[in-house]
């Protein structure tokens, strides 16, 4: 990382009733799994682009860009429900939960983000997008082969208004990672310069 640097990405942030059911859900898996870091409550999100290390002169760039992004879709609803890992459901190195509804409204945000990035001059994405809200991840490089019997089908953690889209810092630092927000978009308001 260079001197300066700002580790970003770009989130969709949870309502504390939504992020309060995921906590209590891990705590509850806390007993029946081992090996994993758990995601603060603090720190569940919605990740819709990860962008790594940034120049800071490409911050207003990115806000640009999600700014456009925002302002080509309308608000939605999106609904948690079910738990899922990757890469596989055998040995799984992240824990996180579905999207039950809203998925394809997401992937439209998505593909706006990514057009607006791209027209930027950053990299595109070479994953596709899979929206979820990251739980836990393994401390073994070769996964947790004990959280298989917790994926699938699960508890529902409720649905979430997507009106506002968000640029995030991330710190790490010896107890994790600290967010802060860089800009606030609104969904769906073409008034908002991009």
């Amino acid at each position: 990382m260079s001197e300066g640097a700002v580790r970003s990405f770009v989130a969709v942030l949870l309502p504390d009733r939504v992020r309060a059911g995921l906590a209590a859900v891990s705590v509850e898996l806390r007993g029946q799994t081992r090996g994993l870091a758990w995601v603060r409550a603090d720190n569940l999100h919605l990740t819709l682009r990860f962008l790594g290390e940034l120049e800071p002169r490409m911050l207003e760039p990115v806000r640009e860009a999600v700014a456009a992004a925002a302002a080509a879709v309308p608000p939605f609803t999106v609904s948690l429900g079910g738990l899922g890992g990757f890469p596989s459901g055998r040995a799984p190195r992240v824990l996180w939960a579905s999207i039950a509804a809203g998925a394809a409204e997401l992937g439209t945000l998505y593909v706006a983000l990514e057009l607006a990035l791209v027209a930027r001059g950053l990299p595109g994405e070479s994953r596709p997008f899979h929206p979820h809200v990251t739980l836990a991840r393994a401390r073994d490089p070769r996964g947790a082969g004990d959280l298989g019997s917790v994926l699938g089908a699960g508890p529902a953690f409720g649905e979430v208004r997507v009106g506002t889209l968000h640029l995030m810092r991330s710190d790490l630092g010896p107890r994790g990672s600290r967010y802060s927000v860089l800009a606030e978009v609104p969904l769906g308001d073409p008034s908002v310069p991009g």
